[in-house]
């Protein structure tokens, strides 16, 4: 099961974190910084992943990508395998790319819900729904069609409308 995804810039400011267990808002900043901690403390030329137990407990590991000033992160247990978990992360990335053509953090920081809407496509409740990019860019533009068109329902009906402009 997937524990959490976090994006982190590299001053350490999370982006988003997901977490898919309960925990007190205190508890996951402090699970933030710590990640952190450990993420830029790491040669660029070693592994992407990380044994976990020091920071989520038992039988949790963490692999991450470090994209231009982002950090994506997913943090797991032992019943999601390590290579498919990396190719997840660029599954989301890729997606986020054609969200916003070649995605960057003031895109990640302006476009909150739209990152979220991305990621629940791709996990949901800790597990994976979808892992092709295509399939969840067709989701989301479905999800986008429905937002705008709900936006255009006019809860007052024409005629109060009317009146109220007299």
């Amino acid at each position: 099961m997937i524990r959490a995804v976090m994006v982190i810039n590299t001053q350490g400011k999370p982006r988003l974190a997901k977490f898919y267990e309960f925990q007190p808002v205190e508890k996951q900043q402090e699970h933030i910084r710590s990640v952190y901690g450990v993420l830029s403390s790491r040669a660029e030329n070693v592994s992407n992943f990380v044994d976990a137990e020091s920071i989520f407990g038992p039988d949790t590991r963490l692999v991450y990508k470090h994209f231009a000033t982002l950090y994506f992160v997913f943090v797991f247990d032992s019943s999601e395998n390590e290579l498919a978990m990396l190719d997840l992360i660029q599954v989301f990335v890729e997606t986020l790319d054609k969200c916003f053509k070649n995605v960057c953090e003031l895109d990640v920081v302006l476009n909150y819900s739209k990152m979220h809407t991305v990621l629940d496509e791709i996990i949901f409740g800790g597990q994976v729904l979808e892992t092709s990019s295509t399939e969840v860019m067709k989701a989301v533009e479905e999800i986008s069609k429905l937002e705008t068109a709900s936006n255009a329902i006019s809860l007052v009906p024409k005629s109060v409308s009317a009146w109220r402009n007299r």
